[in-house]
């Protein structure tokens, strides 16, 4: 009997996501936990694995969003039938050679079950935003059928959508025909240049989904009473360190960025105070170190987790920072890649900025907010010498740390950032 391919809940949170992409077809073999298609939500667009191992016999939504929990396909075996309803045929004889004789009929009957309703209702709403695109030619009824991936991508780019033929189901526009629309006018070098918008014209850009999640999370940050604490750290032997490190296993690059990680890690194994969680019911304090690092990813701000930072080597923290950064700027991360955060650091030293203040990421406790190393005169046992400092700036939700235990902390990851052998 074929099995039902339904929308995943892939975070806490999650009600409802956007299929983008199927990589199987209709009729091709599908291995278990073989990549079956893309989901677009509020945090990331990620390829989700088949449940099931088989022939995908249907896709019942092509395109477009539906609720968690939605069927949206069926898996089953060769040659097996998948009713417009979803129902297979060898179950439908089953039903009819088995049941008692009445005046319903099996697909009334289905007609009325409550979950199969939700399902068709919220189906039917998918497919009339999906098609309720901008007027089109009259061979498509007056409108122009086009998923809501394709028309963002459009109104991004600034694609007429009227100029695209569609590849989808009936004719409808996908966000791979926006893309080669793109790719095509790009490359048209006998096309004019646009003429330049006139002086004094607002420019309209829509919010995306990372958009609007990102506007969420930091209004949310804003209204936590929170506090900053500042200091400067010697970053000659942290500096060194780095190049040692790089010189020892030059395919690893490790960089400032991944020491302030292990350091952080350590300092918050040695104030768990600090390495919390606010709610309203309680402070949920975890017992590893994972440690978000902010990157400003094409898409917006992404904050992807290293975690257990404290149990990993420099080149160990290197190689996973390497790979979740590098994914989040290709929009290749997975939910899980975002989720259990403890702390946060943001770095804005490679474009010059000496200090600055980072807003809390939460409902984390704490924040560090890094800027450029400067070679700065300081004094040192009676002299004057110069010396690459680095400032650093603490933000704390006061909700959740006291600012002694915040000022403690911070002298911690002072003392080894300027001593980092004692953080390996």
């Amino acid at each position: 009997m074929a099995n039902e391919v339904k929308l995943p809940r892939l975070g806490q949170g999650m009600e409802a996501g956007t299929i983008t992409k199927w990589l199987k077809a209709e009729g091709e073999t599908v291995a278990k936990g073989e990549p079956l298609f893309e989901i677009d939500t509020d945090k990331v667009t990620q390829e989700v694995e088949a449940d099931h191992a088989g022939v995908l016999l249907k896709i019942e939504l092509t395109s477009g969003e539906a609720p968690v929990g939605q069927t949206i396909a069926w898996i089953g075996a060769a040659g097996e039938q998948v009713g417009a309803a979803g129902e297979t045929a060898s179950s439908a004889q089953v039903v009819d050679a088995g049941a008692p004789h009445s005046a319903e009929k099996p697909a009334e009957a289905h007609a009325r079950d409550p979950e199969r309703e939700r399902g068709a209702a919220a189906a039917a709403a998918s497919t009339a935003e999906e098609t309720a695109g901008v007027t089109g030619s009259a061979s498509n009824g007056g409108r122009l059928k086009a998923s809501p991936l394709a028309r963002r991508i459009a109104r991004e780019r600034g694609i007429d959508l009227q100029s695209l033929t569609g590849t989808g189901p009936d004719g409808r526009i996908v966000a791979g025909d926006v893309e080669r629309g793109a790719v095509a006018r790009s490359a048209d070098e006998t096309a004019p240049a646009p003429a330049p918008p006139p002086s004094g014209e607002i420019e309209s850009v829509p919010l995306t989904t990372i958009r609007k999640t990102i506007a969420r999370r930091l209004t949310a940050a804003w209204q936590a009473p929170v506090f900053q604490l500042t200091v400067s750290a010697d970053m000659s032997r942290a500096t060194e360190l780095v190049a040692g490190a790089r010189a020892l296993n030059p395919d690893v690059r490790v960089t400032i960025t991944d020491l302030l990680a292990k350091v952080c890690a350590q300092a918050l194994m040695r104030h768990r105070d600090v390495n919390v969680r606010y709610s309203e019911d309680a402070l949920l304090r975890f017992p590893t170190a994972n440690i978000g690092i902010a990157v400003a990813a094409p898409q917006g701000l992404i904050v992807p987790v290293i975690r257990s930072v404290e149990r990993l080597t420099l080149a160990e923290v290197s190689t996973t920072r390497d790979d979740i950064v590098g994914r989040a700027r290709e929009n290749k991360l997975k939910t899980l890649d975002l989720e259990d955060g403890t702390f946060t650091i943001s770095n804005l030293g490679m474009f010059g900025i000496e200090q600055f203040v980072a807003v809390i990421n939460p409902p984390q406790a704490a924040i560090l907010a890094v800027g450029a190393a400067v070679e700065t005169p300081v004094a040192r046992e009676g002299e004057v010498v110069v010396r690459p400092m680095l400032t650093m700036t603490l933000t704390v939700d006061h909700r959740a740390v006291d600012g002694a235990a915040g000022a403690d902390f911070l002298r911690t990851v002072k003392l080894l950032v300027e001593e980092p052998a004692l953080a390996l």
